[in-house]
């Protein structure tokens, strides 16, 4: 009898300090990751907020949560104090629209889809995801919690403008992923998707092929919709400064509370 109390008892503790947590899962390159925003200039929270946003973060070759989740803060790899990308600013913003955010982050700098994310099952990075993000969602139903997965966040495109081929296939290969993700991954065909890339980079404008493919699709299907970058403040010819970052992370707030109705 002690042992069924006791079993009861644990049961009732673990339910009782379950969520619902709404899964935002964001990837891309350099723009994501962060890789020119200082954490020195971490963006202040003086509410708290940040300790009750669960993080799960792989930054390949810098620095990942090492496949279990924390609290959302800066990541270690490219500054004394870290750096940060936008999922900060973000990720607070979120509390207004009486949510229990938690952020899956994927990023690699440099990569190409057809190269380096490739297509599913062929044990790219993109593959490499799924699996992290698995692991991330068991973690946190083995917790007690409830996860529903709001939005993929993808912030990517400026190394397939190196090359006119890759640039024309954009589409197509950015669209199976997102197919694979929402339908076979997430299984949430209508999934909210936000697409981004640097439309100021030069080489995104020598091949306007990825704009074009991202509002494309943005265009076909009414759960899918383009950010734009211009006016962000940058670093230098590719990535953003840290107020960059900060504002990238309001945009992309903003952004998907006009997509999603509330």
């Amino acid at each position: 009898m002690k042992i069924t109390l006791c079993f009861l008892l644990q049961i009732f503790t673990i339910t009782a300090y379950a969520d619902e947590i709404d899964l935002f899962i964001m990837a891309g390159q350099s723009n994501m990751q962060g890789w020119r925003s200082d954490a020195a200039m971490y963006p202040p929270d003086p509410m708290y907020k940040d300790a009750e946003i669960p993080f799960y973060f792989e930054a390949l070759n810098y620095g990942s949560s090492n496949k279990h989740w924390e609290t959302l803060g800066p990541q270690i790899g490219h500054f004394q104090k870290g750096h940060f990308g936008p999922e900060v600013t973000f990720a607070r913003a979120l509390f207004q629209l009486n949510m229990r955010p938690a952020i899956f982050k994927y990023s690699s700098g440099g990569t190409s889809i057809k190269n380096d994310w490739k297509a599913p099952g062929q044990n790219g990075l993109y593959d490499d995801m799924v699996r992290n993000l698995n692991v991330a969602i068991h973690e946190l139903k083995n917790q007690g919690h409830t996860v529903t997965p709001r939005a993929f966040i993808w912030i990517q495109g400026e190394t397939d403008a190196n090359d006119p081929y890759l640039a024309r296939e954009y589409h197509w290969r950015l669209n199976n992923l997102l197919k694979n993700m929402r339908n076979h991954v997430l299984r949430d065909p209508s999934l909210p998707v936000i697409l981004s890339v640097d439309e100021q980079h030069p080489r995104v404008r020598t091949q306007p092929e990825i704009v074009a493919a991202q509002k494309k699709l943005a265009n076909d299907d009414a759960s899918i919709t383009f950010m734009s970058m211009n006016g962000l403040e940058k670093y230098d010819v590719t990535h953003l400064t840290a107020k960059g970052t900060i504002n990238q992370g309001k945009r992309l707030f903003q952004t998907y509370k006009a997509a999603v109705v509330y």
